[in-house]
């Protein structure tokens, strides 16, 4: 789920170096880490390809490619955000690794949760409530 606080994380990597490599995970790489793909790999990549600071999007199959992708592009810096402290430590005998911090108050875990209780509300009940509000609407024109 794609929000502000990663393209403020993508400009600041790109701000690091020359050009901007970003690993977008695939569909079947995604569901063996356990989370549901809403938003298919290729629409994914897509998105993230016409952000302007991005230069070159790749897919990512694996977690053990890094080292191979980190090879293959000449990387000398890989960076990440700083909820993934410490757990690419091991890439610094291939490059240099930076945590950036996050974006204050934002959160992909949060932004879910509040969908699924935005989803768990009975339809009738939104459909009372956007009645309600269309109510008042009225009465204030």
């Amino acid at each position: 789920m794609f929000h502000i606080g990663h393209l403020r994380l993508l400009q600041r990597l790109k701000d690091l170096g020359d050009e901007l490599i970003v690993a977008v995970s695939t569909d079947e790489f995604n569901r063996g880490k356990g989370k549901k793909v809403m938003i298919p790999y290729e629409q994914r990549a897509e998105i993230v390809a016409n952000i302007k600071c991005v230069d070159i999007v790749i897919p990512e199959s694996s977690w053990e490619q890094k080292v191979e992708d980190i090879e293959k592009y000449n990387i000398d810096i890989f960076a990440i955000g700083d909820d993934w402290k410490g757990k690419f430590d091991f890439l610094k005998e291939y490059c240099e690794v930076i945590y950036l911090p996050r974006t204050k108050d934002i959160s992909t875990t949060k932004l879910k949760k509040s969908l699924t209780n935005f989803l768990s509300i009975p339809k009738d009940d939104i459909i009372n409530a956007l009645e309600v509000l269309e109510t008042l609407k009225k009465d204030l024109e």
